[in-house]
């Protein structure tokens, strides 16, 4: 019996296994709304048999994107467009969420096959905003956000939650890690302010809970909440492992129901040496420390490798990202290997055997 592709329950919502797609970057949006690219990427995660979906890093506001390319959920026109990508990731068995983002400081950039760096104002770019006027690398400084700015900050989280909702998402990731705005906050290498948003753990992580509360409070109780948090940011003086563990404890007193953990991304200083699984340990690690369940992502490639990873409990899903854009079908493919059923849609049977 395979624990891979046995089913997850979150709340009230039910996901076939846990090969779980992760949020990718397209960099192929139009003013923030999805395009036939959209439906035919993620669709063919959920006709290979994935158990949920995931949207790529959707901004929340304009100046949230990672790129000008980036997708977005500001608006109802952005929700609207999303309808048609979630009924068909719903109509193959999947479960369709979505990744709720802020990019702050490392936002306005090129995508990168047009060799990433900052995206000045002239060439249709925009001024950047983050937790401290501290640029990455040598983008421009972003500006310090207001603490008017950020007591409104939540509310603007929730109204692109219930777009979601309208856009037909049965799960919602709060984008907490890879140096985007929540991130920024959490660590002390981006944020140096002195007032109630900065200091200690407990200012450095205000915004982030008060954004989950908000997120959580216009979500049905049935589905679930996720927040996707990096462990650590591999650099000295930096976010670390220890008070990762601390927030995951307190996301559990707000009602998430999963913690996404991957590493690192907000300082190109961090120092990291990738090898298959090596983001699992600190899965575990934020497991046992909050109670919660998680999902583990990084180098996740080979069907027995995720299966061993989800049957020994080091965590209770799997995010795969590259290997899927590789192989839309791992799901399949990873069920025949562990003798496990997995779904086919009908056109695809013959293929089966």
């Amino acid at each position: 019996m395979s624990t891979l592709f046995s089913p997850l329950t979150l709340r009230g919502t039910t996901i076939r296994n846990r090969v779980w797609v992760s949020p990718m970057c397209q960099y192929s949006s139009v003013d923030g709304r999805p395009t036939d690219w959209h439906l035919v990427h993620l669709g063919s995660f959920a006709r290979g048999g994935a158990g949920l979906v995931m949207s790529e890093a959707t901004a929340v506001a304009p100046e949230g994107r990672i790129s000008p390319q980036d997708a977005g959920i500001w608006n109802d026109a952005q929700a609207a467009d999303y309808r048609r990508i979630t009924d068909f990731i719903r109509s193959q068995g999947a479960v369709p969420a979505i990744q709720l983002a802020h990019a702050g400081r490392k936002a306005s950039t090129r995508a990168p096959w047009l060799g990433r760096g900052y995206v000045p104002v002239e060439e249709g770019g925009w001024p950047t905003v983050g937790a401290s006027a501290v640029g990455y690398a040598d983008w421009p400084a972003p500006r310090e956000l207001t603490a008017d700015e950020l007591a409104a900050m939540p509310q603007v989280w929730a109204d692109a939650a219930r777009r979601s909702l309208d856009a037909g998402f049965d799960v919602a990731e709060v984008h907490a890690a890879h140096g985007y705005l929540l991130h920024q906050f959490l660590s002390p290498l981006t944020n140096h302010r002195t007032d109630a948003w900065g200091g200690d753990l407990a200012g450095r992580s205000r915004l982030l809970l008060d954004v989950v509360d908000a997120v959580r409070s216009v979500w049905p109780q049935g589905k679930p909440v996720l927040v996707r948090i990096s462990a650590t940011d591999w650099v000295d003086g930096g976010l670390d492992l220890d008070e990762t563990e601390r927030v995951a404890q307190s996301l559990a007193d707000r009602g998430v129901d999963l913690v996404d953990v991957s590493s690192g991304g907000n300082s190109p200083d961090q120092q990291l040496s990738p090898s298959p699984g090596y983001q699992v340990p600190f899965a575990t690690r934020i497991k046992e420390a909050s109670g919660l369940p998680v999902a583990a992502v990084g180098l996740i490639t080979d069907p027995l490798q995720a299966e061993q990873i989800v049957a020994s409990g080091r965590a209770d899903a799997v995010f795969l990202g590259r290997e899927l854009l590789r192989d839309p079908s791992f799901a399949q493919r990873a069920a025949a290997e562990l003798g496990a059923d997995v779904y086919w849609p009908d056109q695809y049977l013959r293929a089966r055997v």
